[in-house]
């Protein structure tokens, strides 16, 4: 997962993913660098676009916080609002997710 991390922030700062700066990366996290998966993984995002997969990925949404204490509603529950999700959508988004890992 850390391979991922890194290509996602050398992207982020507009640098090229290539086997030299994945592995920088990597090393600098810390983490032992295994070449195979490092070339694996560069071969897999040589035809991606990672704005696309990430815009297609799906995203998890956070919990409403909790009303302060004593507040005038602290004791209703906090309202979920949930929206209907295209299935062919998300397959969509899985498939362009699925596509980083080869």
């Amino acid at each position: 997962m850390e391979y991922v991390y890194a290509a996602l922030l050398l992207h982020k700062l507009d640098k090229e993913v290539n086997e030299a700066n994945l592995t920088s990366v990597v090393k600098a996290s810390g983490a032992d660098v295994n070449e195979a998966q490092v070339k694996s993984l560069v071969a897999a995002l040589a035809d991606v676009n990672i704005d696309e997969a990430v815009k297609a990925a799906p995203v998890a949404v956070a919990a409403a916080a909790a009303p302060a204490e004593g507040g005038a509603d602290a004791a209703a529950p906090a309202k979920e609002e949930k929206k209907k999700e295209d299935p062919k959508n998300e397959e969509a988004a899985m498939e362009g997710l699925s596509s980083l890992f080869g």
